[in-house]
């Protein structure tokens, strides 16, 4: 099951889980998580983000955990919207992009305002993300400090007038090697 704020944030919608208003700003950052804990695994679904205003952005988080009594998440996220499309970002823990397809690339395969459909494979070190059927990040991580299990989560970013939906979600667990 999920677990997040369904009571104002999160909702359905033709079969499609929606966060956001076009009307007013989201006022922060905003989590709607899987219960399990996943390793490695393959994820797929389909996201549209729409704005008017402010900073329109969402993304999926990958191996991150609820940060305690707090609204935020740690880890990796599959960023969306606001430029940021098909990269790899690292949120509340090193708070930068750890790798992003070139610009050329993503405006190629950007289906701005549609349905993108990301493929997220975590298997021991490697991240790839795959929009729309394109690999736009192949990433090794370094650290052997930085866990490789944990929640899977959709976002909403703070701070814009957006509306972000997520659908046709599955997951596949990898066996171990």
């Amino acid at each position: 099951g999920w677990e997040g704020d369904t009571t104002h944030t999160w909702r359905v919608e033709e079969e499609a889980i929606v966060a956001g208003s076009l009307e007013t700003s989201v006022p922060r950052n905003e989590f709607l998580c899987l219960r399990e804990n996943y390793g490695d695994f393959i994820l797929a679904l389909e996201y549209k983000i729409e704005g008017t205003e402010g900073f329109v952005n969402g993304g999926v988080q990958i191996r991150s955990e609820r940060i305690p009594n707090h609204h935020e998440m740690i880890g990796y996220q599959a960023d969306g919207g606001a430029g940021y499309d098909g990269a790899l970002y690292d949120e509340s823990r090193r708070n930068k992009i750890l790798a992003k397809p070139e610009a050329e690339v993503l405006k190629a395969t950007l289906k701005p305002g549609e349905w993108n459909r990301y493929l997220i494979r975590c298997e021991g070190a490697r991240i790839t993300l795959e929009l729309n059927g394109v690999k736009t990040v192949d990433y090794l991580e370094a650290d052997d400090s930085i866990p490789r299990t944990g929640k899977i989560a959709m976002q909403i970013h703070g701070a814009g007038k957006t509306v972000v939906r997520y659908r046709n979600i599955t997951v596949q667990r990898l066996g171990a090697k």
